[in-house]
């Protein structure tokens, strides 16, 4: 293994074993629901919303490490996000997990999960938050 895949190996573990942002959001704005019953993975994505910006997002549920990282590493990084903004983000993200293009640079640390696309059975694991945060901004009213 090189040095870059153990990097982005202990990337994906720091993030499943302490994921960021995860837990209740009391007053959300938006509260959608997610599962891949491929894997078993569950989530609710939770948000809170001022304007069109996500000015709180927080997850719950449970999945495997590539879910749950990618979760984790999604809700850092469309927090003070409008919504268009994050949709923009969601299709960068799926471009690289989906299709295999070259991580854009706004993905930051979720570069980590480039190499799913590699692994087709496992990119609706680190899409299963993406896809719920499209559904999330279609309820409050985005498309």
């Amino acid at each position: 293994m090189s040095l870059l895949e153990e990097l982005y190996r202990e990337t994906i573990l720091s993030h499943y074993k302490s994921p960021k942002n995860f837990g209740p959001l009391a007053d959300a704005s938006v509260s959608i629901k997610g599962d891949n019953p491929s894997c078993g993975d569950q989530l609710e994505l939770l948000l809170k919303l001022n304007g069109g910006r996500i000015t709180e997002v927080r997850f719950q549920g449970h999945g495997c490490a590539i879910s749950i990282a990618s979760a984790s590493m999604m809700t850092e990084l469309v927090k003070n996000k409008t919504l268009d903004q994050a949709l923009e983000l969601t299709r960068q993200f799926k471009a690289m997990v989906v299709d295999g293009a070259e991580p854009a640079p706004e993905l930051g640390d979720l570069k980590a999960l480039a190499g799913v696309s590699k692994l087709h059975a496992r990119t609706k694991c680190a899409t299963l938050a993406w896809n719920t945060l499209e559904e999330a901004a279609k309820e409050a009213g985005t498309s």
